[in-house]
């Protein structure tokens, strides 16, 4: 099976568990999965890292996302696609560990394209 057969469910873990080691050095971020045509192309973590430096100028070493919430955080992305109703646009996730638990939200954005629209349904 080709990549770009994949259900949308397969491809968001696939996505996940490409991002498995950098999701757990990280304590909060964002998750960010483009969609095009119902297809993820390109999707990454934005991450600002400014709450971990000190005023001294070495990095404070904090610990990232667990397995368990690794795990967790994946299963969030998966129902939260459930409900996504439109074939492009972004999906972001955003995340933060604090005092142990985690936490995330889901934000959607949907795209169209004027090019792409029907004539027939424009009323002038």
């Amino acid at each position: 099976m080709k990549m770009d057969e994949l259900p949308l469910a397969r491809q968001v873990d696939l996505a996940f568990r490409q991002m498995h080691k950098e999701l757990s050095m990280l304590s909060d971020g964002t998750v960010f999965l483009q969609i095009r045509n119902n297809r993820i192309g390109k999707f990454g973590i934005r991450h600002y890292d400014a709450a971990n430096w000190t005023e001294s100028g070495s990095v404070r070493t904090t610990g990232g996302l667990t397995e368990s919430q690794r795990l967790a955080f994946r299963n969030m992305a998966l129902e939260a696609i459930k409900r996504k109703t439109w074939s492009h646009g972004e999906i972001q996730f955003e995340f933060a560990v604090r005092k142990g638990l985690l936490t995330a939200t889901v934000q959607y954005e949907s795209n169209y394209n004027m090019a792409a629209l029907d004539p027939s349904v424009v009323h002038v």
